[in-house]
């Protein structure tokens, strides 16, 4: 079958190691379902598998992606929920310290076909397009839990989004203007930051801008070069969610004493469970959201995709057309 995989890591040219090409059918096995994709979908976990992280070179090759929807066995719409737990694991799956994404340990969706555990197949609602199923399985379930679980905040109150233009970051504006909330974006490029006002951000800022007012959260993906500001964004009480360190995990300064001084709660978010990727379908499709899509292209240019990742000129995600 076609299939986009790593065939090869390298840290300074990921790009290097990927390949489109024939790779061996799913293997079918007890308490397991073969979904024939209809579209997959990008993230920056599989330029990271590429260059060697959370990808261990004895697995290659593997194919690449953890975005996928399509039919199962019994011609059932479906979305694919990435994370697989460890046998025997009860529970929010996120939390299983031997979980894997799919890509990781399990062939990924990047391919006409994909083997998953039957319970991390969700209906996909039957109005939703195949594009919007392919978005949510990652960035937009990464940016619900921030965003709709973690935040811990109500409708009306102000939300400070560090960056704009990824995945994550355009989900979050997505899904927070349609929650209610008042959403503010950081962004480096005008551009992006004017298409971040058309998905439903009330005001953009200069990255490190100081704002008008602090805020009741921010959305943290960026991490060194934003944390002070994060910090000092916020009101008393405040909260941080953060889920990613494009930037680095090491600030110059951790802030501390602001921290405790002023109450923040600074919250850890990874992915999210199977539950909430139904929850996060429903309101999708109740709200007729949209998600931001850069570009839809046919899996055997898969290339094209990664290289405008690589470049950083994406402004939502990158969606692949599978049959």
């Amino acid at each position: 079958m076609l299939a986009v995989y790593a065939a090869a890591q390298d840290r300074t040219d990921p790009l290097a190691g990927l390949m489109v090409g024939e790779q061996p059918e799913p293997s079918t096995r007890p308490g397991w379902s073969v979904v024939t994709l209809r579209t997959a979908g990008l993230n920056h976990h599989d330029l990271w598998s590429l260059q060697g992280v959370g990808l261990s070179g004895d697995r290659l090759p593997m194919i690449l992606g953890c975005d996928g929807a399509g039919l199962d066995e019994h011609g059932r719409e479906v979305i694919v929920h990435a994370v697989v737990a460890s046998d025997g694991w009860r529970g929010d799956e996120t939390l299983d310290p031997a979980r894997t994404l799919l890509s990781e340990l399990h062939p990924g969706t990047l391919a006409e076909r994909v083997a998953v555990p039957t319970l991390n197949l969700v209906p996909k609602p039957a109005g939703m397009s195949w594009e919007t199923a392919a978005c949510l399985s990652t960035a937009w379930l990464t940016a619900y839990r921030m965003i709709c679980v973690n935040a811990a905040i109500t409708p009306g109150a102000t939300v400070l989004v560090q960056g704009a233009g990824g995945g994550v970051s355009t989900a979050l504006i997505q899904l927070g203007a349609a929650a209610g909330y008042r959403v503010w974006v950081t962004a480096r490029d005008e551009v992006k930051g004017a298409r971040a006002v058309d998905l439903g951000a009330e005001r953009v800022f200069e990255s490190g801008e100081r704002l008008p007012e602090r805020v009741d959260a921010v959305m943290e993906t960026v991490g060194a070069a934003t944390w002070s500001h994060s910090v000092n964004s916020l009101k008393p009480g405040g909260t941080i969610v953060i889920s990613g360190a494009t930037s680095g995990d090491a600030p110059a300064k951790a802030e501390l004493t602001k921290i405790f001084f002023k109450q923040l709660r600074v919250v850890g978010s990874t992915m999210g469970s199977r539950a909430e990727l139904e929850r996060l379908a429903q309101f999708v499709d109740q709200r007729g959201i949209e998600p931001a899509v850069d570009v839809v292209l046919p899996l055997v240019d898969a290339r094209a995709g990664f290289e405008r990742m690589a470049r950083g000129e994406l402004f939502g995600k990158v969606v692949f057309s599978v049959t």
